[in-house]
């Protein structure tokens, strides 16, 4: 018969973390879209470290940001458009209209146009 109870015995212990639920895709508003993509185009911005503090993927806020910019509802600030901004004086009027500079174009708006057709005639302009 063997001795075998009391010889030496070596035992590993294996501990294991318990495995995360996937998180449920999360809706998130237009506005706090549009909010994070405005706060990512500022000079200096970390796109990364803003998505990590909202609880987001960078990737995802990457996505938005692209978008915007694909889309032309947006367009991030670049040397040049710093140089050119200038000081605007804003007279208040009694008039239903609105005029908007944009370099050397103005654009007079009445004011019950569209919100949207308003978007396309900037972007046109701004293209120009």
């Amino acid at each position: 018969m063997s001795d075998s109870v009391n010889q030496p015995r070596t035992f590993e212990v294996l501990t294991a973390a318990p495995v995360r639920a996937r998180r449920k895709p999360r809706d998130w508003p237009d506005e706090e879209k549009e909010r994070l993509i405005a706060e990512t185009l500022l000079p200096g911005a970390n796109v990364s470290a803003i998505a990590r503090a909202e609880g987001l993927d960078p990737s995802q806020l990457y996505g938005w940001r692209r978008k915007a910019l694909s889309s032309g509802m947006v367009a991030p600030l670049t040397e040049a458009a710093k140089e050119e901004v200038k000081f605007a004086r804003v007279e208040p009027v009694a008039s239903s209209t609105v005029e908007i500079v944009i370099g050397d174009v103005v654009v007079r708006v009445a004011g019950d146009i569209e919100s949207d057709h308003l978007a396309k005639i900037l972007r046109a302009v701004r293209k120009a």
